[in-house]
């Protein structure tokens, strides 16, 4: 723990490991003194980042501060006791400003506080340089693990509703494909990789997966990072980035909290959710475990009246995680992580577009399973002034899904897919890093990723082997990025990454009747491969004024080839590859300042785009279906109307487009129906799952009431425009075009607090995805918003 700052009269508690969150609750018990040396004392013992810009706040006196309290509660009672306020600077970082100014007896001793580096940075740990926001040149939004967990953990979809740049299938829990700054492929889980990479540390989470969406309990902040990563995560960050940063465990102090929660949903069943965190020290300062487990029972909305059931797709999900973390000492650190979900869903969540609301006329029970299990080594140090990491990690991620496959008027038809992977990783990196943002990074990176696919089909209770694939890819990458300040106000920065990808796959239960020339050809198509891929990156960074910076970036990003099932034959697909540049301009910083904002101009080039589409038997199959061109324009604004009030405002508009199909492609996802050729490029030219338009107001509001409580509200309302499910004119139906919205409210009691929220303020029904079964596709689907939901829920800490 070190206590650094910029300028005379400046303080920065910086905490040696990952920063406190607000609703973290510690043992005080502070002698009256200085507000420096409660400061001091507090960011030590909370692990937290804690700014004081006046030297005579610094100096005034404040009286003992003795309980169990929050960081933020703490910091309140500070600023009572000397007249000043308190600004929230980010995930784990606060500011105290002088509110009065009373006269300071000359008999109190003066501290003038270490002046070496400027105070309240926000640090973006995905640049694995531990880069400060302003140095980084791109757009990253930076979420505290505590507002996500206001109202109750929950998935991925939180993100979602905090950002107008994320977009999801939204198939269920465990299901869904995520997409961020309209990079979007395929409505289906097939065997093409993820367009966003999704990282819990320094690994990834899965591979040839959808989101396994892990719940967002005990995180001390998620980073989103916006456009191809290609330089620094290599494979399957096309869109952008997203990355879970968890609390680490704290060999200081012994804690915890438990919240539970019950939920009732309007024309739906009941739901719950409980968490517990436990903090445990082994060996005082040297050793210490962290627990964490999560609960969650969804109730559910949909009704199926051929199968004489109400509320059928209730979703249960139990995970949690272990970290040990162990102080070898010099500067030296061990910590081993391991990982846990299990989602079952009960049963499917789309609705037919025109039967009664909430409603599906299935002849079976169209139920999922998700189950992810992952384990990490993580070894960090520092050699002088430079930085090591290592970490390593295997992973099983396993998927089973059920659609209706039953044609109209014809029997009862199941089919079922079950998608299995395996992965091993490491990521190992060395780096240093200077306070001007000067610096440089060299890692090493090994991928072994196998995924199996699996199909099954008939009559329930009889289901037959369809054809099957598997694919394996093996990466070994080198990878480097330097910066330089070439002048006081220009940060430059240029990168690249070498990757040697090598493929491999078979087919799986071949049909018997394939002729020998059939076979010497998917021998030939299946024949392991390999390919070297280079990419480079550079970026500027210009301080316009103290508050405001323009950036320019280029970045590519890649995607491998594998192989895919159309018909009963198993056919190639190539890698496809973005390159984009964008120029954004932003001022101010959330919390800080009484506004803040962004602009993002971004285009994006995308070669040989991997889809999906129904193939002739009417199961989805993977294809590249052209070239593409992308533009995006993003806007983002925050203003601080008043102590505890900020409101803030965000808006996306994508515009898309295949300029270069494939036209023996086009035709093929015509499933033989006859059109001419204008009309098959139409239903082409846009990219799917992408809204036009998206956006997003919110308002946050804090208060300190007496008695050591106090009372949080936050509320969002979030709009998603229409977009088309898939390419081709049986994937080609608008779906979107719909207004969400939340409210949450807390009123914290000392230890304890209570929480009440209600989502979908309106009960809109919408039509979030056109998609539940590929076998009746966009043309009679809707999967509709959850209805009208409150929530009420205890917490408590220790």
């Amino acid at each position: 723990m070190r206590f650094i700052g910029g300028g005379i009269g400046y303080l920065v508690a910086v905490a040696a490991a990952i920063p406190a969150t607000a609703a973290d609750r510690v043992s005080f018990d502070l002698p009256a003194g200085t507000v420096g040396a409660q400061v001091m004392a507090l960011g030590r013992m909370a692990r937290a980042n804690i700014v004081v810009p006046d030297v005579g706040l610094w100096r005034r006196p404040v009286p003992r501060l003795r309980g169990v309290l929050s960081v933020e509660q703490a910091l309140a009672a500070i600023a009572r006791g000397s007249g000043a306020r308190v600004e929230a600077l980010g995930p784990g970082s606060w500011r105290l400003t002088p509110r009065l100014r009373p006269s300071v007896p000359k008999s109190k001793p003066y501290a003038r506080p270490p002046a070496d580096v400027r105070g309240g940075d926000v640090v973006v740990t995905a640049s694995k340089r531990d880069t400060t926001c302003d140095h980084f040149a791109g757009q990253v939004v930076q979420v505290a693990g505590a507002d996500l967990e206001l109202g109750g953990a929950g998935g991925t979809s939180k993100l979602a509703d905090r950002m107008t740049a994320i977009a999801s299938t939204y198939l269920g829990a465990g299901r869904n494909k995520l997409f961020i700054r309209g990079i979007a492929d395929s409505s289906f889980t097939g065997p093409t990789q993820a367009t966003v990479g999704q990282y819990f540390g320094d690994l990834r989470l899965s591979y040839n997966a959808p989101d396994p969406d892990l719940r967002l309990a005990d995180l001390a902040a998620v980073e989103v990072l916006e456009g191809p990563q290609g330089t620094l995560y290599g494979a399957g960050s096309l869109g952008g980035l997203i990355r879970l940063v968890p609390n680490a465990p704290d060999p200081t102090r012994f804690g915890g909290s438990a919240m539970l929660g019950g939920s009732a949903t309007t024309s739906g069943a009941p739901g719950a959710d409980a968490q517990a965190v436990l903090n445990l020290p082994v060996i005082a300062d040297r050793l210490a475990i962290r627990l964490v487990a999560d609960s969650a029972s969804e109730g559910g909305y949909i009704d199926k009246p051929l199968l004489g059931r109400t509320d059928v797709n209730r979703t249960r999900i139990a995970g949690g995680r272990a970290a040990m973390k162990a102080d070898l000492g010099g500067g030296w650190s061990v910590e081993a992580v391991g990982i846990g979900q299990r989602i079952r869903g009960a049963d499917s969540q789309y609705a037919d577009r025109d039967g009664p609301p909430l409603t599906r006329s299935a002849p079976v029970t169209e139920g999922f399973a998700a189950d992810f299990g992952q384990a990490q080594l993580i070894l960090s140090g520092r050699v002088g002034q430079v930085r090591f990491r290592s970490s390593s990690g295997i992973t099983a991620h396993d998927l089973m899904e059920r659609y209706d496959a039953t044609p109209p008027g014809g029997p009862v038809q199941l089919f079922a897919q079950a998608n299995a992977t395996r992965m091993q990783a490491n990521e190992t990196r060395a780096w240093h890093s200077a306070s001007d943002g000067s610096g440089w990074l060299a890692g090493f990176s090994y991928v072994h990723n196998r995924t199996r696919l699996t199909r099954l089909f008939g009559e329930p209770g009889e289901l037959r082997p369809r054809t099957g694939v598997v694919n394996t890819v093996e990466e070994a990458t080198l990878y480097g990025e330097a910066s330089l300040r070439l002048l006081p106000g220009l940060l430059t920065t240029g990168g690249l990454r070498v990757t040697r990808s090598v493929l491999d796959g078979a087919g799986e239960d071949l049909p018997l009747a394939l002729s020998v020339q059939a076979l010497a050809r998917l021998q030939e198509v299946t024949a392991r491969r390999a390919q070297t891929i280079l990419l480079p990156s550079a970026s500027a960074l210009i301080d316009l004024t103290p508050g405001a910076q323009l950036f320019l970036r280029y970045q590519q990003g890649f995607r491998p080839g594998g192989l895919t099932i159309e018909g009963p034959l198993v056919r190639r697909f190539r890698n496809d590859r973005v390159a984009t540049i964008e120029a954004g301009l932003r001022t101010g910083r959330p919390g800080r300042d009484r506004f803040d904002g962004s602009l993002t101009l971004a285009h994006t080039s995308w070669r040989d785009i991997q889809a999906d589409f129904i193939d002739a038997t009417g199961l989805p199959s993977t294809a590249n279906i052209g070239d593409g061109q992308l533009w995006t324009i993003e806007a983002l604004a925050g203003f601080r109307l008043a102590d505890g009030l900020r409101v803030e405002g965000a808006v996306s508009y994508n515009d898309s487009r295949i300029d270069e199909p494939s036209s023996a492609q086009a035709f093929a996802l015509m499933d033989g129906q006859a059109a001419d050729r204008a009309t098959i490029l139409a239903r082409l030219s846009q990219i799917p799952n992408i809204a036009r338009f998206t956006g997003r107001v919110g308002a946050a509001y804090r208060r300190v009431l007496a008695g050591g409580r106090d009372l949080r509200l936050d509320g969002w309302l979030r709009y998603v425009g229409s977009s088309r499910l898939g390419v081709g004119p049986i994937l080609g139906e608008r779906q979107g075009s719909y207004l969400d919205s939340g409210v949450t409210a807390r009123l914290g009691l000392g230890r304890y607090g209570v929480t009440a929220g209600i989502t979908n303020l309106a009960d809109v029904r919408g039509n979030r995805f056109a998609l539940g079964t590929p076998f009746t596709t966009g043309r009679d689907q809707v999967t509709p918003l959850r209805p009208r939901t409150l929530r009420i829920g205890l917490d408590a800490a220790f």
